[in-house]
């Protein structure tokens, strides 16, 4: 898929929505690297509109979902919102802005990137990702049969606690990236052999369950779980420096 149609997609948003976005990457399976030939483009963006949004005493939307389809999954976070996650350390905004696969980056959200290493909390993101592992574990990986793109649900997240805890940083959105430096050689070849598998496949292919790969799966876990009950907690961040970004990126959208 070209980009230039997911930039043609982001500026039918812009008229229709009247808003100015800010930022635009893909964020899911395209991003990571593991995608199958049939998977959708999960296109994420974040937009600011006019300051007189802002100003209304009734609750307005922050969310503008654009397109859900067999294609297209396309969805924004108004700027208020976004910000206001980053002061609690959501992980959904680091991965979006560590994308491999940028549709569109502004001078304004070079501002925002500037401050992302401030409100990083390592103890917040490795507690997402060991969350999204240990559910998709406990839910899909018990079966005999599995949805093939369930193992790398898994994984991609367990080695991103690793990286988490070693580092103190935000961790690769790719897998092959993560792999790379947490995989021993036995591991990365049954890791290699399935996602040349699901390249070739769909979204929907299932396989009897990889004992081997599980049972590593399971050690990846107990081991974030211990990770992470030795890991304090702090206290968040000062909103101060967002408020100023805010009002700045807000004062930009004047008509």
């Amino acid at each position: 898929m070209s980009k230039e149609i997911i930039r043609q997609k982001l500026r039918e948003i812009e008229t229709t929505e009247h808003v100015r976005i800010l930022y635009a990457a893909e964020a899911g399976s395209r991003a990571w690297g593991t995608h199958s030939a049939d998977s959708d483009y999960d296109v994420r963006f974040v937009y600011v509109r006019p300051p007189e949004y802002y100003w209304r005493l009734d609750k307005t939307r922050d969310v503008i979902e654009w397109q859900l389809d067999d294609v297209w999954d396309i969805s924004g976070w108004d700027v208020k919102k976004a910000l206001s996650l980053l002061q609690r350390s959501n992980p959904t905004l680091f991965e979006w802005n560590g994308s491999p696969i940028v549709y569109r980056c502004t001078p304004s959200w070079e501002a925002v990137t500037s401050l992302l290493p401030q409100y990083f909390v390592p103890r917040t993101a490795l507690y997402h990702y060991y969350g999204i592992a240990k559910r998709t574990f406990l839910e899909e990986l018990q079966r005999e049969q599995v949805k093939l793109k369930r193992y790398f649900y898994v994984l991609r997240p367990l080695l991103a606690c690793r990286w988490i805890a070693d580092r103190q940083t935000p961790p690769p959105v790719r897998l092959s990236d993560l792999a790379d430096g947490y995989l021993d050689e036995r591991m990365k070849s049954i890791v290699q052999a399935l996602l040349r598998q699901k390249a070739q496949s769909g979204e929907r292919d299932i396989l009897p369950r990889h004992e081997m790969l599980c049972g590593y799966l399971q050690s990846l876990l107990t081991e974030a779980e211990e990770r992470l009950s030795g890991m304090p907690s702090v206290p968040p961040a000062s909103w101060e420096a967002l408020n100023s970004l805010f009002i700045s990126l807000v004062q930009e959208a004047k008509p």
